[in-house]
């Protein structure tokens, strides 16, 4: 799915609420002036109605409506916000006006510094302000002490709430962006997975196919050959033979995609064929490749061998002979095939005396042969020899971890 249609996880709209910048976050400038005027409201609510004594005169309205007005820009500048309304309320305290009306603004700079800021500066920032707010109260009221102190515990409560939210978001968006990371390994881990079935099913396709219809090839090409070669005398017998042939190897060929896609529709994966082709098919490989007129060599001093390890030798063997017969470019194709166990490894060898591998265009052969050899941890090479003929060499290790 492009990424510009993809839906965002929960958890990614999780982080995006956790992580959103505060000056662009909806509303946000809307919510802090109806914040900033409900502040006010109260302000003004408690000096008209609070103490009469201590009513503000004109200076000390000016001071707290300003450090009500600064409510609205504390999101993005949260730190000058708390000084600017803190020098306000100092002066306002210091001209001994009313001391609980400006309590609210008092707790939203604070507040707002605590979830946005360092935990230190909040500290730093909030100490000194109360500090010099306590002083100043205390020499403008001494008997006001116990309403001062009260008043300073609601700050110092709020600076905590504020940190502790700080440290809860913190977590919150630590835990969302591992679980967002876990999702993104098993979509990865999926579409890998996929990826390598995708490329197991073409490959054992080629494998089971590719085989059959060389052969096929060979063999048409043959029974053509005879009846063009001298058709006042024609081998019968030689056509019925290489027709024989021909139908014999497409019936091989068919039960073996018959099982193949069985197998795919019940396991999703050829892996789960069972049982797996080992080294006691070889023999009839062998027979096959002779059958198209190649004569084959064939030598095997194991038998017992673990099955994926003999599962990759017989295909390798028979991708070998397919590209044999098929690039070979002459009768009597001679053959080598040689697969011995020794030093904790199965070595595979398949060796002909053929022109090579043809300048066609290049298919998926040796590249299906050396993933086969990767799936059991082993190696291939192959190449032409020198002067005429073409080898493939493979070791499997008998103990490997795939």
């Amino acid at each position: 799915m492009p990424e510009a249609e993809r839906k965002p996880h929960v958890g990614e709209r999780i982080m995006a609420v956790i992580n959103r910048d505060p000056r662009t976050a909806p509303n946000a400038t809307r919510n802090d002036i109806l914040l900033a005027l409900a502040s006010t409201a109260y302000a003004v609510v408690v000096a008209l109605t609070t103490d009469p004594v201590r009513r503000p005169d004109t200076v000390g309205w000016i001071l707290l409506l300003t450090a009500q007005a600064l409510v609205v820009w504390r999101r993005r500048h949260p730190l000058p916000v708390l000084v600017g309304v803190a020098a306000m309320l100092l002066l306002y305290h210091a001209l001994d006006n009313n001391h609980t009306a400006p309590l609210p603004v008092s707790v939203i700079a604070v507040y707002t510094v605590a979830v946005t800021c360092r935990p230190l500066y909040t500290v730093l920032a909030s100490g000194t302000g109360l500090s010099l707010a306590l002083t100043i109260m205390m020499i403008v009221n001494k008997h006001r002490a116990a309403e001062a102190l009260r008043t300073s515990g609601w700050v110092i409560a709020v600076v905590f709430i504020g940190i502790a939210l700080r440290f809860y978001r913190q977590y919150v968006a630590a835990v969302v962006e591992r679980a967002e990371r876990a999702e993104r390994t098993r979509e990865e881990e999926a579409r890998r997975r996929v990826a390598e079935e995708r490329l197991r099913i073409a490959r054992d396709l080629h494998d089971l196919l590719a085989h059959s219809i060389t052969l096929i090839g060979v063999q048409t090409s043959v029974a053509a050959h005879v009846l063009n070669a001298d058709p006042e005398r024609l081998d019968r017998e030689a056509v019925a033979k290489s027709l024989d042939d021909i139908s014999e190897t497409c019936r091989t060929a068919r039960g073996e995609l018959r099982t193949t896609l069985e197998v795919l529709r019940e396991h999703g994966s050829l892996d789960a064929r069972d049982p797996l082709p080992d080294l006691h098919g070889l023999q009839d490989l062998a027979e096959a490749a002779r059958v198209s007129g190649a004569q084959v060599d064939l030598t095997v001093t194991t038998d017992e061998v673990p099955p994926a390890v003999g599962a990759a030798a017989y295909r390798i063997v028979q991708e070998a002979l397919t590209n044999a017969v098929r690039h070979g470019g002459r009768q009597n194709l001679g053959i080598r095939v040689g697969v011995r166990a020794g030093e904790g490894a199965l070595r595979v060898t398949v060796t002909d005396d053929g022109i090579g591998t043809g300048g066609g265009k290049p298919g998926f052969g040796l590249v299906g042969m050396r993933e086969r050899a990767r799936s059991v941890g082993g190696t291939l090479d192959a190449g032409p020899l020198p002067g005429k003929g073409f080898e493939v060499s493979a070791v499997l290790p008998l103990g490997g971890n795939p």
